[in-house]
């Protein structure tokens, strides 16, 4: 990421607990207005964010 002195890397995790709920869950998120183009300002450059969606391969 190229961080800078200033800057802190955050790692988080969620886990939901089935599509569905993913599903509701994200669309409610994306519905806030402050998630819009230029509503509140946000804490962090989310052009450098990195996320993605995984399937488990062992659930022991």
């Amino acid at each position: 990421m190229k961080a800078q002195d200033d800057e802190t890397v955050v790692f988080s995790w969620v886990e939901w607990p089935s599509k569905a709920e993913h599903d509701a869950g994200w669309a409610k998120i994306m519905a806030d207005p402050r998630m819009q183009p230029g509503g509140a300002p946000r804490p962090f450059d989310g052009r450098r964010m990195i996320y993605g969606g995984f399937s488990p391969i062992l659930d022991a």
